[in-house]
């Protein structure tokens, strides 16, 4: 019962237009973030600095997640050699069902290739700067450059621009060439010009 309230309260602050709240700046720093995995592991946002990251926000119940975590899935095996890392964090409320990172060990084998680990409501709000009187929908989208810096990020109510890979892939695209590492000259070219030097003499 709980969770078809969240879902409809969802669907209501969408459909009839309720006043959004103030979205979270970009570009800005990603804060400290720990995703716990149902395998005991802690995964800090901060140990992926160096790498493009997309972080889901996700209800494993939820089939936009599902969708969107499958698409995901195919950009990370894209783009995972050049530096690109995908990573969930399910936040379902309780629903008496079992824990959530029993839930979490299904969803990933049925939708996801990449890691996906659990939080509670407060601590991913706070992260994404949504009040927690705001009504949100997922899934909940955040683009981090190699810096260390949200580049971009999804409407409280979920979704967006970012859900869709034929807009996501270009970004993710940028984010990567902007920190890739230049290629050294080729050491055949460098002897030619000595070469070439030395005759000129």
């Amino acid at each position: 019962m709980r969770t078809a309230t969240l879902a409809l309260s969802i669907t209501l602050g969408t459909t009839l237009g309720l006043p959004v709240q103030a979205q979270a700046p970009v570009p800005r720093p990603s804060k400290e973030f720990t995703v716990a995995t149902p395998q005991g592991q802690q995964i800090l946002l901060s140990s992926l600095k160096g790498k493009v990251v997309v972080v889901q926000f996700l209800f494993t119940w939820c089939p936009h997640c599902q969708a969107f975590s499958k698409a995901l899935t195919q950009i990370n095996s894209e783009y995972n050699a050049r530096g690109f890392q995908a990573l969930g964090v399910a936040f379902d409320d309780d629903d008496g069902k079992g824990p959530l990172k029993d839930k979490v060990v299904t969803y990933t084998q049925q939708n996801a290739g990449f890691p996906v680990g659990v939080s509670s409501r407060s601590p991913v709000l706070s992260y994404l700067g949504i009040s927690e009187l705001e009504r949100i929908g997922v899934p909940e989208i955040v683009v981090i450059d190699r810096k260390g810096q949200i580049r971009a990020q999804s409407p409280a109510q979920g979704g967006g621009p970012l859900a869709d890979p034929a807009q996501l892939k270009p970004l993710i695209e940028s984010l990567l060439a902007e920190g890739a590492t230049p290629k050294a000259p080729a050491k055949g070219g460098d002897t030619k010009k000595t070469a070439d030097k030395k005759t000129s003499e």
